[in-house]
């Protein structure tokens, strides 16, 4: 369901009670710039993407800088409970394992994954991944794309990169058979490597919501939820999704 998650149906419980101001505070954003449309590095050395503008949005709402930093995927959590950022905004699934470490803000966008296959193979199926045979699936360490391809074919047939960059060069160089990516992300590569490319199988797993995620206990959670509420209500998210996810199919 390619739009905002009902921030939605989760309002009706969440009631904030007051409007927040952070009193211009900076806020430092660690986040994994590979991940096309949500977060990338540009030619000019910019991190650009939904994400981005997502919190620049919210920022404008409840006061605030957002000061992008690149960091691995791998290990983002326990930098951000080391303190080393404010906020992690980096196209974070909301798990409830995550949800014990860290403290997410509401959901502010769904996404269902994807698998990613070479033009030559676009004829592939669900079936020919998991019915037996010796087709291989890349992902990203440590991502719910990741638990869905050893969900799907097996730890022995799937190959974990540091990035989805690298996975997708895997995937062009033949290493891999298909890359479980999310869907919006895929189509970004699709365009990126357009003849190459294309997304086979859509909708393999469903309802991935995204927050953004804070330490634990940190009422900036809360701050950032109003943000979120707010440019929901005023149209503003729906115009960066248009904005975002429209000009990568």
């Amino acid at each position: 369901m390619k739009r905002a998650v009902a921030v939605v149906a989760l309002l009706v419980s969440l009631a904030f009670a007051q409007e927040y101001d952070l009193e211009g505070r900076v806020l430092v954003v660690g986040s994994d710039t590979t991940y096309p449309p949500f977060e990338t590095v540009n030619e000019q050395g910019e991190i650009v993407g939904f994400d981005v503008d997502v919190v620049n949005a919210v920022c404008a709402v409840i006061n605030c800088e957002a000061q992008f930093q690149t960091t691995a995927w791998d290990g983002i959590f326990p930098a951000l409970a080391a303190g080393e950022f404010d906020m992690v905004a980096s196209g974070v699934t909301i798990t409830e394992e995550r949800d014990r470490v860290v403290d997410f803000t509401i959901p502010y966008y769904e996404v269902e994954q994807a698998i990613t296959v070479r033009v030559e193979d676009e004829g592939y199926a669900l079936e020919d991944f998991t019915e037996g045979g010796d087709l291989v699936l890349g992902a990203q360490t440590g991502t719910t794309n990741a638990g869905t391809a050893q969900d799907l074919v097996g730890r022995d047939r799937v190959r974990l990169y540091d990035d989805f960059n690298a996975a997708v060069q895997g995937l062009l160089n033949g290493d891999v058979d298909g890359v479980v990516i999310d869907d919006v992300t895929a189509d970004a590569f699709v365009q990126q490597y357009a003849g190459e490319l294309t997304v086979s199988i859509r909708g393999v797993e469903s309802g991935d919501r995204l927050g953004f995620a804070v330490p634990e206990g940190d009422e900036l959670a809360d701050a950032l939820s109003y943000g979120i509420e707010q440019i929901d209500m005023d149209g503003t998210l729906d115009e960066l999704i248009e904005k975002w996810f429209t000009a990568s199919q």
